[in-house]
């Protein structure tokens, strides 16, 4: 398939990685956004290295340092020591997951260019407005990318070139996933896979809300690096996210994860939806009768069906005619979006986990449960093509790729080549 336009730009960096004696078991992390409190004090006494200390990180109090100074400092310490070590060229890492029941993911991380709203890095689904204040400043701190994005790539062949049959050069086990790494540093293999990438889109999976902070910073590195005094311009400003970037400094490209957008390739589960009334739980009811045909069934178990979950049991949902014609019927998030929205007072939460979101049902911490079924690799695909976007937490990509396998730390600003 031809594309029009201008396409992602990929290219390799040095990554920075961990060459302390530990098993890396113990240095990696999950991604920020999905560690809890408790998973954070146990990653941070793993090992005074762990990545949790720089991904999250907390002020060191005793010297008088915030959280984002603090991962800066982490960063500095950890290089000086030889905890982490730059790799002597650059590279792009082919990355591959393996869950315990033998699903496979591989794809391959190096530096995506970052393209403001209309450009070839495609945003997945609409996005729930988030402070992304944190972020930024801890990019600001530590100019770097501590965990990669995740982009699906449209081209076809990029998984068979995410493949390598030599042994892997690090290894992490956590949660029952096994995540290897590979450096690959041939400049032949690199131009290659560089070139891939570059023919086609590349739709955000992961990280819509890190794409947007990388390129704020981008911004206000550009807006800094011109000087312009009447603006103002000082390391602290924030700039239009909007503005140029042709890639020609370092803060202009983000650490991306790129998969093949292939049915082999990935592991969509679905985020289910929770929803307390409030006011009136009978409203719910009226507007599940006004949208949906109902069939009772035994068990929420079913993944194949959309399924409400209440204290008074379990219902098979189908979309009536009239919500067809509004919201079509590929997606269960755009169904129960359009009931939700139309019961006032009703609050909705998302949970990834089945189980989960049952039993607040039956803890009486949710008035209902919708289950919904997960979304189709080939619809993820017809919607990126039609550069549409899904709405919000309509995916769960999974296994998640842990922190800490590469870090990539940003050059001193100069042209990039």
């Amino acid at each position: 398939m031809c594309y029009a336009g201008i396409m992602p730009a990929f290219r390799p960096f040095r990554g920075l990685r961990y060459a302390v004696d530990a098993p890396l078991d113990d240095l990696v992390a999950p991604p920020y956004d999905v560690v809890t409190s408790q998973e954070r004090c146990a990653l941070a006494r793993r090992h005074p290295a762990n990545a949790i200390h720089v991904e999250l990180p907390e002020p060191l109090d005793d010297q008088g340092m915030d959280r984002y100074t603090a991962a800066a400092e982490h960063l500095r310490a950890w290089q000086a020591d030889g905890t982490l070590r730059s790799d002597p060229a650059e590279a792009l890492y082919r990355y591959r997951m393996t869950t315990a029941d033998g699903q496979v993911t591989t794809g391959i991380i190096g530096l995506v260019r970052c393209e403001p709203e209309g450009g070839d890095v495609l945003p997945h689904e609409e996005t729930i407005p988030k402070d992304t204040t944190d972020r930024l400043q801890l990019l600001r701190a530590c100019t770097a990318n501590l965990s990669p994005i995740w982009g699906l790539s449209l081209a076809s062949g990029l998984a068979t070139q995410s493949r390598d049959p030599r042994p892997p050069d690090v290894s992490a086990s956590a949660e029952g996933v096994t995540h290897d790494l590979w450096v690959v540093d041939d400049p032949a293999a690199i131009a290659e896979i560089c070139r891939t990438v570059g023919s086609a889109p590349v739709v955000i999976a992961d990280g819509h809300h890190r794409y947007h902070t990388a390129l704020t910073y981008a911004g206000e590195v550009r807006h800094h690096t011109a000087g312009d005094p009447t603006t103002g311009s000082g390391p602290g400003d924030t700039a239009d996210p909007a503005g140029t970037v042709d890639g020609s400094i370092e803060a202009d490209w983000v650490m991306a994860l790129i998969v093949e957008l292939a049915p082999g390739e990935l592991h969509v589960g679905a985020i289910h939806r929770t929803v307390r009334t409030m006011d009136d739980p009978a409203r719910l009811q009226a507007a599940m009768a006004e949208h949906f045909d109902t069939v009772p069934v035994a068990n929420p178990d079913d993944d194949t069906t959309l399924t409400l979950v209440t204290a008074d049991g379990c219902w098979a949902l189908s979309p009536n005619p009239a919500t067809v014609a509004a919201v079509g019927t590929d997606l269960d998030s755009a169904t129960v979006r359009a009931l939700t929205a139309s019961v006032p007072g009703a609050v909705v939460g998302f949970e990834p986990d089945r189980a989960t979101a049952v039993a607040m049902v039956t803890a009486g911490d949710a008035d209902a449960a919708f289950l919904l079924r997960p979304v189709s690799v080939q619809s993820i695909g017809a919607w990126a093509a039609g550069r549409r976007r899904m709405p919000p937490k309509s995916t769960y990509f999974m296994p998640k790729p842990r922190t800490g396998m590469v870090f990539r730390i940003f050059e001193p600003e100069s042209p990039v080549t």
